[in-house]
């Protein structure tokens, strides 16, 4: 017997990721265009760096507050009063170790062993995995592919919910569909949740990243104040901090307490100089977020006309996040499919069989990258498909 057979069955079954199994694969090799991780080209910008480094050279280095420095806390409190016009005090955000340690906390929050929590399918796969290792059961709800893009009937929603549950993980705009939920929809689900006493593990992390409006609806606009909701959230995206670890949770005031302690018993805290990265971005990063938004929509309409033009990829452009899921014809295995695609035409994308239920038909794309590596990636990729 060996010796991972004595572990906790949980985290000995934890699955291994699909994405990272092809980018171990094609990492090493020459002239790879690297779109399988949902991240971007760009290193962060200077003034974010140049704010933690200035906190590291003054000695920022020892233990600091907990739930965030007030500076952290209170540029987020702005960043909310400018960007989604709500009026939330500082008791509303804590600090965490990224957006992962933020759903890894609200999954404990609200579920464990016993329960089960209800999320939308295809999904990036750490969601589903993270709650599986606490304990509870995940719970696919699968979204439907259409000509108009990917969506799903919120009646799947209430038809999966039982008495098991405690949460619904709702992630809008979606990696990997672009799938992006409309007030009303947000209506809906809110209204379910109500009435079932659940909780909503909101993640918006790519609010910014959408193609229709300034921001992605979001259930700030339509919730009340004590609403059983936890917002998960990232400095990753927005600027460019993929590596840093930084991120947060929107709770009510009167959850700090617990989530501070969720909080000391992780990692006690994050980095007082990479907090001071942190303001610098919430403080002076919204014309980077800007810039970013708009070099992916070009990136999206030069992806989607040049793989469209094969006649033979099923895509519909998505309205939020900077990922394309698309299928191709006669492709039904793509996780073997996204290995062939490093090898022949040297082009890294996530295989869709990551992603869960409703996935395995799929490649992902991240098209968040300098749009001549977009296009010449388009290129390959069209080529390839051309030639099976």
């Amino acid at each position: 017997m060996g010796l991972v057979e004595h572990l906790r069955h949980e985290a000995a079954v934890a699955p291994e990721s699909g994405i990272v199994a092809v980018m171990n694969h094609g990492r090493r090799q020459e002239g790879v265009i690297p779109l399988w991780a949902g991240e971007g080209d760009l290193p962060t910008p200077d003034f974010i760096r140049d704010a933690a480094s200035n906190g590291l050279s003054n000695g920022e280095t020892f233990y600091t507050w907990q739930a965030g420095i007030p500076e952290l806390r209170q540029a987020l409190a702005n960043y909310y009063r400018r960007h989604f016009d709500v009026d939330l005090s500082v008791e509303h955000f804590y600090v965490t170790g990224s957006g992962m340690q933020s759903i890894q906390l609200a999954i404990q929050a609200t579920a464990g062993a016993g329960d089960e929590v209800v999320y939308l399918s295809p999904a990036w796969p750490n969601f589903a995995a993270a709650a599986g290792i606490a304990g509870a059961t995940p719970v696919p709800v699968t979204q439907d592919f259409t000509g108009n893009g990917w969506g799903f009937d919120p009646q799947k929603i209430r038809e999966a919910i039982t008495p098991k549950t405690k949460a619904l993980f709702i992630n809008t705009p979606s990696n990997p569909t672009g799938w992006t939920a409309d007030t009303n929809t947000l209506k809906e689900i809110l209204n379910l949740a109500r009435h079932h006493g659940l909780w909503i593990i909101a993640d918006e992390i790519y609010a910014h990243f959408y193609y229709g409006a300034r921001r992605a609806p979001s259930f700030l606009d339509i919730m009340d104040p004590d609403e059983r909701i936890i917002f998960v959230n990232s400095f990753s995206k927005n600027w460019a901090m993929t590596g840093w670890r930084v991120g947060w949770m929107t709770v009510h005031p009167s959850l700090g307490k617990t989530m501070e302690n969720l909080i000391q018993y992780s990692t006690s805290g994050v980095a007082q100089f990479m907090q001071r990265g942190a303001v610098a971005a919430l403080e002076h990063g919204d014309e980077f977020i800007r810039m970013q938004v708009d070099r992916a929509h070009k990136a999206r309409d030069i992806l989607c006309a040049k793989l469209s033009a094969t006649g033979r990829v099923h895509l519909s452009p998505p309205a939020g996040a900077f990922y394309l899921l698309f299928g191709v014809e006669g492709i039904t295995d793509s996780y073997r499919a996204a290995f062939d695609i490093v090898d022949e035409a040297k082009v890294g994308l996530a295989p869709g069989t990551a992603f869960g239920d409703g996935g395995a038909a799929f490649l992902r794309l991240c098209f968040a990258r300098r749009l001549d590596q977009v296009e010449e990636a388009a290129d390959r990729l069209a080529d390839w498909i051309r030639k099976r």
